[in-house]
């Protein structure tokens, strides 16, 4: 796998001719679609979207395939090298400059612009800077959504301790009382933790997405200008606190041990909107708040997913033209739900802020200070080689005795000559 990830580009570049020329041949009229969710509100979601284009396209069918999150850009890779592509798929932020670098993804700008009433001055130009080069369109994005905690009330209320959007409330909500509360939540012979990573993949591959609010909080970067900044002194005291969670107040889900959030063994984590449909069969009282604050302040990360299409698909020009259906105004009103938009007009809409019967006013108003206040989390055009770099030099992290900083220190040398 790493091997493969160190190739990607010239892989899925060298692969493009030829499955290109595939493309010009077939004639099927289902379009492949890629998603990394298994959630059925979700699915159903999507679905629907696709219904409301084949009424009006009744020869074409949409087919969404799940592939899990841990193994999507590998697979993703693997049929793009394979000249087997899907047609349009999602695409995350840290990814999008090593898949516009290598010529994969279908320029769309003339059919957004060209489609009546889609209005492409209403995407946020900040949003859709990842997404553009020159005049070209390779993405709109259909989630620009900030990492944010979610709490169990429920176990906050029988500790007699104030809720977290409380204390942000009163500017002290930080990494430290963050830590206090874990610590004070867990129990161990009920089986609950007190903090969990992003998603339970901290130690894979949400790692970066684990670490990078603690490491802004607290004034350090992951990299910039061609720069590892993850073994500056704000970094190692950012990684250091985490690790004593785990190491020290046992109050973080540890590797190896399984610790779910929404199933309510797990006090606190990081995670975005769209997992609230998670939560709907919940036995607990839960709550949200922005990401603690830290030594250089309180920081939003947003985690950015678009809808692509891809150049090798069998079907470019009908691919590109349900691309621009599903991101319209009226169905990126749809998904915001639970994917924050990247439409102005849908994100200033007073009707954002109850578009999920789940999440009240109040709390979607931390979801959209938090994009309003936030930056995209880290990406780079070798960012699948750096994490295939950083992955092994981390797990060197992940036990009791870790020098912190000489474990940062490996990770940015590993890294670095990529950057």
């Amino acid at each position: 796998m790493e091997r493969h990830d160190r190739m990607i580009k010239r892989l899925i570049g060298a692969s493009a001719l030829m499955a290109g020329m595939l493309g010009t041949t077939a004639m099927a009229e289902e379009l492949r679609f890629t998603v990394w969710t298994g959630s059925d509100a979700h699915l159903a979601m999507l679905d629907g979207i696709a219904a409301s284009y084949t009424e009006k396209h009744p020869d074409v069918t949409v087919r969404f395939e799940t592939i899990p999150f841990a193994d999507y850009v590998q697979k993703i890779t693997l049929q793009l090298a394979g000249g087997n592509p899907p047609d349009l798929g999602w695409l995350l932020e840290n990814s999008a400059p090593t898949f516009v670098d290598a010529g994969v993804l279908l320029d769309v700008s003339d059919t957004l612009k060209d489609t009546d009433g889609y209005d492409f001055d209403d995407l946020s130009q900040a949003a859709m800077g990842l997404w553009q080069e020159g005049g070209a369109v390779y993405g709109v994005p259909f989630s620009t959504s900030p990492f944010i905690i979610y709490y169990n009330a429920s176990l906050y209320d029988a500790a007699g301790l104030e809720h977290p959007d409380v204390l942000a409330a009163k500017g002290e909500w930080t990494w430290e009382r963050l830590k206090q509360d874990a610590a004070a939540l867990a129990d161990a012979e009920e089986g609950v933790w007190g903090f969990q990573s992003v998603d339970g993949q901290g130690y894979g591959g949400r790692v970066i997405h684990t670490l990078i609010p603690m490491i802004r909080s607290y004034g350090g970067a992951a990299w910039e200008d061609g720069t590892c900044g993850l073994s500056s002194d704000e970094a190692v005291e950012a990684v250091a606190l985490y690790h004593d969670m785990i190491f020290k107040d046992r109050s973080a889900v540890p590797p190896g041990e399984q610790g779910d959030f929404f199933t309510g063994n797990a006090a606190l984590t990081v995670t975005q909107l769209s997992r609230v449909s998670k939560l709907s069969d919940a036995g607990f009282d839960w709550g949200i708040a922005p990401l603690p604050s830290g030594p250089a302040g309180a920081v939003s990360v947003i985690g950015q997913a678009a809808v692509v299409a891809f150049a090798q698909g069998s079907q470019t020009e009908l691919a590109a033209d349900f691309l621009a259906h599903m991101t319209r105004p009226e169905n990126v009103a749809v998904m915001a739900e639970f994917f924050p938009p990247a439409r102005l007009s849908v994100l200033e809409d007073e009707a954002f802020l109850s578009s999920n019967a789940a999440v009240t006013s109040a709390q979607m108003k931390i979801v959209a200070e938090g994009i309003a206040n936030g930056s995209v989390a880290p990406g780079h055009i070798a960012y699948p080689q750096i994490e295939s770099a950083m992955r092994p030099k981390f797990d060197a992290l992940w036990k009791p005795d870790a020098d912190v900083k000489a474990v940062l220190e490996d990770v940015c040398a590993a890294i670095e000559p990529l950057l």
